[in-house]
């Protein structure tokens, strides 16, 4: 007969412990900003290249509204022929997409406002740690907020399209990140 020996396992950790929130939150926070990195590129790549408002607005500084009306036209101009948009698709689909980045509009300044304000924190004598930490939790917040509005807008362009014309979009994204990953 044998005898079988069990190989003690570490605990685990419960499943909502603040470690796995914390972890979840940052990644959350992560992809939110990944996206909106993403965006700003693409805005940049439908731009005039690095000059005029898209420098300005890339080092954080106020974006014209009219020119950002201007490069969201332009964005749905390329994604209604990635996707063969119907007219009514384009009469839908514009102002799910205006409306998101006007929403996002001020977390993107508060969230620069809040990277000045660490820098400001950092460079104190002193550190002040429940300041840098109560900054963080707002940062995290502040991701939350966008992370769902941005998710909202993305179902609501879902819904517009197709399955196929879904698809196709997808198929384009996976392209355009495939070797980045």
């Amino acid at each position: 007969m044998t005898d079988t020996v069990e190989t003690p396992q570490p605990p685990t950790p419960p499943a909502d412990s603040p470690r796995r929130r914390f972890f979840k939150r940052a990644a959350i926070a992560t992809v939110v900003a990944a996206l909106a990195t993403a965006v700003g590129f693409k805005a940049l790549a439908f731009g005039h290249g690095f000059g005029g408002w898209q420098r300005h607005a890339f080092m954080g500084e106020h974006l014209d509204p009219a020119r950002m009306d201007e490069q969201l036209d332009r964005m749905l101009k390329h994604l209604y022929v990635e996707v063969d948009a119907t007219d009514a698709q384009k009469q839908q689909l514009a102002p799910i997409v205006k409306a998101a980045v006007r929403d996002l509009m001020p977390v993107r300044e508060r969230m620069r406002d809040a990277r000045m304000q660490a820098v400001a924190l950092l460079s104190q004598p002193r550190v002040d740690r429940a300041a840098l930490e109560g900054l963080r939790a707002n940062q995290l917040q502040m991701a939350e907020q966008a992370s769902k509005r941005l998710t909202q807008a993305l179902a609501d362009v879902a819904d517009v399209l197709t399955p196929e014309q879904r698809a196709r979009l997808a198929e384009r994204v996976t392209r355009w990140h495939g070797s980045r990953g």
